[in-house]
């Protein structure tokens, strides 16, 4: 299973913002912070506040922060609202199903237990418990760029 790019960048923003729950992020600091597109952030940002994950302010102190606790917000329910789809094959999506083996084949099965579990464990952990890890035993967040290859 592999992660959009969309939903890397989500996920970024809302660990940089847990490590600064308590101060409002302009967009410019996100994108110097880890190197990334103004422009993706921007759109990342408005989609983050229209799900209710972020609060965002315009204005001379306006900026961004968390609209709830990192506690409150699973990494699955983020994951679920950031992916386009889940479907693993074309056969997860009826409506674009091609497949000619559709109906006898078991591995569609089989893979859709398997992101159900992906998903599972996902909702066991919140955005705080992925900003401990982020963060460590350091003071300080640390801006690990991602290698894309």
């Amino acid at each position: 299973m592999r992660l959009t790019l969309y939903t890397d960048y989500s996920l970024r923003v809302l660990l940089y913002l847990a490590y600064k729950q308590d101060q409002t992020v302009t967009i410019t600091e996100l994108t110097e912070f880890y190197n990334v597109s103004r422009n993706h952030l921007v759109k990342v940002v408005h989609e983050l506040g229209k799900n209710g994950y972020i609060l965002t302010s315009r204005g001379k102190n306006g900026g961004i922060r968390l609209a709830r606790s990192p506690d409150e917000i699973a990494i699955g329910e983020v994951i679920r609202a950031t992916e386009p789809d889940m479907d693993l094959l074309e056969c997860f999506n009826p409506a674009t199903d091609q497949c000619v083996i559709t109906k006898v084949c078991s591995l569609k099965f089989i893979l859709f237990e398997a992101k159900a579990n992906f998903v599972a464990v996902l909702d066991k952990y919140t955005l705080a418990d992925a900003a401990r890890a982020a963060t460590g035993k350091s003071p300080e967040f640390k801006s690990i760029p991602v290698v894309q290859s």
